[in-house]
């Protein structure tokens, strides 16, 4: 494959205003994108785009508007939507690709711009690479003449739609009346969206991150800082917590006593109770390469298989298509359940956490944690510049960790495809041995880095 210049594993990302995340780069995507998508036909071709809550949306929003509009594409502006709401939005608006514009779970400095197909998919590979060798052409030839040029217009009942989509997927014969529920929004995307639909299902709704002032997405909130969410959740009593990212793809959750569980736990959950009901599609669970030995364990002794594949939501979600599976996702929390989603949903699967909750009535605690965890430890390497992983001193390295795992657990390296990191990850019954491991080599690794 041919190495790709702006796209990593989701979508482009990087520092506001530096290279690629510039207004110059978004107007490019636009041009690009734009040709990419439209087809020979005289109809008017349309996109959508959503955005997070960062400062820096207001900068590349319009200059993605603008790459459209010149050649020729109709501009449909959703605001601030959950990352999986303008996957849906692209498909129920029959439009030709949809944009949002996020991070995700970094910092307010951050964001990005991901790509959907009509089909309501992230792009392939392929399709990016085309897009990128388009963006570094010379797109000024294929600009539409003054009177073919995109019009933009504001859907304004865009985050309704998606309320409505998400609280048709909670079972129909139940309600969340008599639950408190704690609903940190990491003053991000669903900040307005994810406490109206489980206000609208009948809980008692504890806001928490949901006052975005354009610099505090993601900041000591949400899924990558539980500790608000779960020190709120002791402080009103509640039932349980939910804590979505930035762009809402992905949840952590706590029971009652504050204790925290991740995406593994919730997959577990859902697929132990989908699977008694029949419900559960392909046999098991997809999962990243990340996910807990202990998540396939416990799939194992109920006749069930996890499948493991690179990191990422949309490896994931290729191997369900494949496969024929309904359930997958990433130890982070990205949970994916293609019966109702073409992409990972953090208030989806919250409303399938918060039904079996319902349906088994019993405390969270009694539910949440599924399986017991093999120790597992992950560090992450930052770097400068260069290929730390193209050492010899770093591959020896490696070699010899393995060698002392010695088929007793699992080691895993890998370059960060969103920032400049190196992951380092290892897992075993044996936790002293597990620490050693990565300690020793992030220490080779941050060498090799310097």
């Amino acid at each position: 494959m041919s190495k790709r210049a702006y796209f990593g594993t989701d979508g482009i990302r990087g520092e506001a205003n530096r290279y690629p995340m510039t207004a110059e780069v978004a107007l490019r995507v636009g041009m690009a994108a734009g040709k990419v998508f439209m087809s020979r036909d005289e109809r008017r071709h349309l996109v959508v785009i959503g955005k997070d809550t960062r400062l820096s949306g207001y900068m590349i929003e319009p200059a993605l508007v603008a790459g459209f509009a010149s050649v020729g594409m109709d501009v449909r502006l959703l605001g601030p939507m959950p990352t999986p709401g303008v996957a849906m939005m692209t498909r129920s608006m029959r439009a030709d690709l949809g944009v949002m514009i996020s991070a995700s779970h970094n910092a307010f400095s951050d964001n990005g711009i991901k790509l959907f197909g009509p089909d309501g998919y992230k792009l392939s590979d392929e399709r990016e690479l085309e897009i990128e060798a388009l963006m570094d052409e010379g797109l000024e030839e294929r600009l539409a003449p003054p009177e073919s040029l995109g019009r933009v217009a504001r859907i304004d009942d865009s985050q309704a739609r998606y309320v409505e989509i998400a609280k048709a997927t909670f079972p129909r014969r139940l309600s969340l009346a008599g639950l408190r529920v704690v609903i940190d929004c990491a003053n991000g995307a669903a900040y307005k969206v994810a406490p109206t639909a489980l206000y609208e299902l009948g809980a008692e709704v504890i806001k928490l991150g949901v006052e975005p002032n354009g610099f505090n997405i993601n900041s000591e909130v949400g899924s990558t800082h539980p500790e608000a969410m779960a020190k709120m959740v002791k402080e009103y009593r509640a039932d349980i917590g939910i804590a979505l990212d930035g762009d809402a793809d992905r949840l952590v959750i706590c029971d009652e006593t504050g204790r925290v569980v991740d995406g593994d736990q919730i997959m577990a959950l859902i697929a132990a109770h989908w699977a008694d009901r029949g419900r559960l599609n392909g046999g098991g669970v997809v999962a990243t390469v990340m996910s807990n030995l202990g998540l396939e364990r416990f799939l194992g002794q109920r006749g069930l298989r996890l499948e493991r594949t690179a990191v990422g939501d949309r490896s994931v979600m290729m191997r369900m298509r494949e496969g024929g599976f309904n359930l997958g996702g990433e130890q982070s929390g990205h949970v994916i359940l293609s019966d109702f989603s073409t992409t990972g949903d953090g208030l989806l699967a919250a409303l399938q956490v918060l039904a079996v909750l319902k349906e088994a009535d019993k405390p969270m605690s009694a539910l949440a944690r599924q399986f017991e965890p093999v120790p597992q430890l992950l560090e992450n390497v930052r770097f400068g510049s260069g290929r730390p992983l193209e050492s010899d001193t770093v591959k020896g390295a490696i070699a010899q960790a393995e060698a002392r795992l010695n088929g007793s657990g699992r080691l895993l390296v890998r370059a960060s495809g969103t920032e400049p990191l190196i992951r380092i990850m290892a897992e075993g019954d044996d936790e002293k041995l597990i620490f050693d491991v990565v300690h020793e080599l992030a220490g080779v690794v941050r060498q090799a880095a310097a």
